[in-house]
């Protein structure tokens, strides 16, 4: 079972965002790979706090977390930081530090021996589920247009950072001598330069293709969730980093089922004899078709609760529930016999409305959908 996020920064749920950042940093230093040379324990470790800390820093992330657990960021991860290299970590939270985490490389401050690799820009596209496909979990290929880099391209090392990526200068101020460092101005942080590229390639020596990327959507996705399909964005220049692909979830509307969270509900129209005698139909569910049996009497307004027949829980415990809602049809126009028996029956006691405590009233109902 994959460790629990407060678990490894050391924290509780509640903490502050200034309380992560302070655990982060103390964790980041304890496992650095330049204090921990050759550890692959520590490196781990090192990349364990690095992608809590990119769940738990962001509050959008951080309230998927607490609801969905790490099930919210399987199948590629929705915005999630599963697979994260050295590089991505450093590009990302390097200046969390500052200039006072003086000795370590790759962190903006201090050191130098740890080249800082350009990334990629990241590709968005928009993919349209049923509630089929929600409700079953699907893999999607998609066609992408992105960049790579051409072939034949060759680089060299910029002769302005000397393939540093980054530059350094001191400034003399009113509080002393102050080291900053910024990306190269001369290959934008990738340390290389063009040394030559053919004829279909752009000023950065990438070209455009069109990919088939397969992506694997989990079980209970929700309209608006965002999956990440790492390093099938466009591609960096040099020894770059590729960007990443995001992929927003687009819920399309199903002919008879409303989903409300992991519940769904279903409109079935019956008629007055239906009611009365009872009956048994077929309706939709997500897994196909099922019947049910309508019990003789049955009220307008009664809901049946098929377990387990809606959405699965995104983190993996069970699933919502079909609410079949019954509506008697009031027929609109009858015939002379057919009025002449309503009337006659408008008499009868049996046909007199006589509500007992089973039949309960409409909030009841409501709280009972919820419960």
């Amino acid at each position: 079972m994959k460790e629990d996020f407060y678990d490894i920064l050391g924290i509780s749920k509640n903490a502050t965002g200034a309380e992560i950042k302070k655990a982060y940093r103390k964790k980041a230093i304890e496992y650095h790979p330049d204090k921990n040379p050759g550890d692959k324990t520590a490196e781990e470790k090192f990349k364990k706090a690095a992608e809590a800390y990119e769940i738990l820093s962001d509050p959008d992330k951080k309230a998927r977390y607490d609801q969905y657990g790490h099930q919210a960021f399987e199948g590629g991860g929705f915005g999630g930081g599963g697979g994260m290299n050295m590089d991505d970590i450093f590009s990302q939270f390097g200046d969390i530090f500052g200039g006072g985490f003086g000795g370590f490389s790759g962190f903006g401050g201090g050191g130098g021996g740890r080249q800082r690799r350009a990334k990629g820009s990241n590709l968005r596209i928009r993919v349209k589920l049923t509630l089929e496909e929600i409700a079953n979990g699907v893999e999607k290929k998609i066609k992408v247009k992105r960049k790579i880099q051409a072939p034949g391209t060759t680089y060299k090392t910029c002769s302005t950072c000397n393939g540093a990526g980054q530059v350094t200068r001191i400034t003399n101020t009113i509080l002393g001598r102050m080291q900053t460092s910024s990306p190269c101005p001369s290959c934008g942080g990738a340390g290389q330069t063009i040394d030559h590229r053919p004829n279909d390639a752009d000023a950065q020596g990438l070209k455009a293709i069109e990919e088939t990327v397969s992506i694997k959507i989990p079980a209970g996705v929700e309209d608006g969730m965002q999956l990440k399909v790492a390093g099938k964005g466009n591609e960096a220049p040099g020894n770059g980093v590729a960007g990443d692909l995001l992929v927003a979830i687009e819920e399309q509307e199903h002919l008879e089922l409303q989903r409300e969270g992991n519940n769904l509900h279903y409109d079935l129209y019956i008629s007055f004899s239906e009611a009365v005698l009872g009956a048994s139909r077929e309706i939709d569910t997500v897994s196909g078709k099922v019947r049910i049996k309508i019990e003789d009497g049955v009220q307008s307004g009664k809901i049946l609760r098929l377990r387990g027949k809606g959405i699965p829980s995104l983190n993996g415990y069970g699933k919502g529930d079909l609410l079949v809602h019954v509506n008697v049809w009031t027929p609109k126009a009858l015939s002379k016999e057919q009025r002449e028996f309503f009337e006659k029956m408008a008499k009868d006691d049996h046909f007199k409305p006589s509500p007992d405590s089973g039949d309960k009233s409409f909030f009841e109902k409501v709280k009972d959908m919820f419960s």
